[in-house]
């Protein structure tokens, strides 16, 4: 296997052997296929659009199958074997239909157009012909796996907006015809890196059709303070990110005893005014997704994965048994609750069982945490913001949204929060938030000094903050804001933000706790020369630089 898509890659080079986050070789190696058949099935569906014809179901197809091979949503091989056989279904039917269309292609010489191989023995084979480095060119590698990165992101941001009813056909366009760009040998670095900055146009886009799914639907987020503590009844723990199957499991739930308490990147979900008529929806349990193998022992109750998030358990784990997955999500030996069918909801049914056998939560921790900063609400308070940086009561303001992790140098992150003056403010949204939203970081004049927008999802509403500070204070530049962005990553939804940011002409942007192992030297010195892109160094020095 070859892998260095997310920021824990083995020694900061590539996970060879088996991943730091638990995928083992062979479904590490047919994620590669998986990726490499969906570039065959865009060839097809891109001539299909220049006849004027789309295929919905196709359309749903790659965006799932992107999400299914982000950082730490399915570990599940046989879930990827079923899925690379749909997907020589998926291209037959979208070549059967391009003939009798009266399209051409005969001159359609990838091979991912036309392989097909049954057995594993076969899949496994091709499967180590087509991964990332059958592209030999360090740069170009570079390049293709940046924007491959930031497409898989983009396909997380699309699924949830679907789910939601919210679809842009454009999005799904742009995303076929970038898989087919990524099998063209004839394109340049400069063409490969106008691509990544495509990318990140679109980026804003579904990021901006993902946020309006999700208001439209649940109303905009407000201020909240959210329970951490427990309460006597058993109870399922969500993970994950998908807002839809939050809504379905506390309409499932209500009356049957059961409480819901939300985990890591579902904690927003209590920000939503529609969640919060739900009496059983309790509170958030625990820290960020790393942290699992240590709130999962204590919660005690059932454990549901929306998406990606999951950390294998220990051999001495108590609570495999309890873990369920749905979506894009997978993981042998966890049950499965298979998608929606024909508008009906999910069949939560079997885990709500489940649950009422089980013990009640251990309390971890009591108190509260405030959240629901997201763009609707913060602009509602954009007078009071604007008057308190024109007193001085505010001297800049902190993006430290992202990812968090498990390496010890993501404390950095903490003792950052820690040693910020008093007069200046964090924006965030993502589970990087865990490693200072608990902190006795007071207030400015009433405005919190953590700033908390929601789940890595919610990373638009960071952008227009930005554009209505920008507004606000009369400045034709986002760069001229006192703001500055030191953004910590881990998997491929960072990645797509950060391009969003780099389209929007964001700059001097700090990348930590490592820049990315897939960012060749030349390529990171484009990103530096550009852009301003930094690592970090120590909260001293770096603190220096940015006050």
């Amino acid at each position: 296997m070859f892998c260095y898509q997310c920021q824990e890659t083995s020694k900061n080079e590539g996970c060879t052997i088996i991943g730091v986050c638990g995928k083992t070789a062979d479904v590490a190696n047919l994620q590669d296929l998986l990726m490499f058949l969906c570039k065959g099935i865009s060839h097809y569906t891109m001539r299909l659009r220049k006849l004027g014809i789309e295929i919905c179901e196709i359309d749903r197809f790659i965006v799932d199958s992107l999400f299914m091979t982000i950082t730490n949503a399915n570990f599940d091989k046989s879930r990827f074997i079923t899925r690379i056989l749909m997907a020589y279904e998926m291209r037959n039917a979208a070549r059967e239909r391009l003939i009798s269309a009266g399209g051409k292609i005969d001159d359609i010489k990838f091979d991912g157009a036309h392989w097909i191989g049954e057995t594993e023995e076969e899949m496994a084979e091709k499967a180590l012909k087509v991964g990332i480095l059958t592209s030999e060119n360090i740069d170009i590698r570079s390049l293709r796996e940046l924007t491959t990165y930031g497409l898989k992101g983009m396909a997380a941001y699309a699924e949830h907006a679907y789910n939601l009813g919210y679809t842009d056909s454009k999005i799904y366009s742009f995303i076929q015809k970038t898989l087919v760009d990524l099998t063209d040998d004839t394109l340049s670095i400069n063409d490969l890196t106008t691509l990544v900055l495509e990318t990140g146009k679109y980026g804003v886009q579904v990021m901006a059709l993902l946020d309006r799914a999700n208001t439209s639907s649940y109303g905009n987020p407000e201020i909240t303070k959210v329970n951490l503590g427990v309460r006597n009844n058993p109870g399922i723990l969500i993970s994950g990110h998908d807002l839809k199957d939050m809504e379905e499991l506390l309409k499932q739930t209500e009356g049957t005893g059961v409480d819901v308490y939300t985990h890591s990147e579902m904690l927003p979900a209590h920000y939503y005014p529609a969640f919060k008529k739900y009496s059983h929806f309790v509170g958030n349990y625990g820290g960020a997704w790393w942290n699992q193998i240590n709130d999962f022992e204590t919660f005690n109750g059932v454990f549901l994965f929306t998406t990606n998030c999951i950390v294998p358990p220990r051999k001495n784990s108590t609570y495999g048994d309890r873990v369920y997955t749905t979506g894009a999500s997978g993981f042998g030996g966890f049950k499965h609750i298979e998608d929606r069918n024909d508008g009906h909801p999910k069949d939560f049914s079997e885990l709500i069982e489940h649950a009422k056998r089980c013990s009640a939560p251990t309390e971890i921790e009591n108190g509260e945490i405030v959240g629901g900063f997201a763009h609707n609400q913060v602009i509602a308070l954009s007078d009071k913001i604007v008057e308190a940086v024109k007193n001085g009561a505010i001297r800049k303001f902190f993006v430290m949204g992202g990812c968090d992790g498990r390496v010890r140098g993501r404390n950095y992150y903490t003792e950052f929060a820690e040693k910020l003056p008093n007069d200046t403010v964090i924006l965030t949204a993502g589970c990087a938030k865990y490693r200072y939203n608990k902190l006795p970081l007071g207030d400015i004049n009433g405005i919190p000094r953590v700033l908390d927008a929601g789940q890595c999802n919610d990373s638009y509403s960071l952008v227009k903050i930005a554009l209505a500070l920008k507004d606000a204070f009369g400045l034709d530049d986002l760069n001229d804001l006192p703001i500055v962005y030191n953004i910590a990553w881990y998997e491929q939804k960072a990645v797509i933000v950060l391009l969003a940011l780099l389209s929007l002409g964001v700059k001097n942007i700090h990348l930590g706790p490592t820049l990315p192992a897939f960012l060749s030297p030349n390529v990171a010195n484009v990103l530096i020369n550009m852009f301003g892109i930094s690592g970090i160094t120590t909260v001293d020095e770096d603190l220096k630089v940015f006050m």
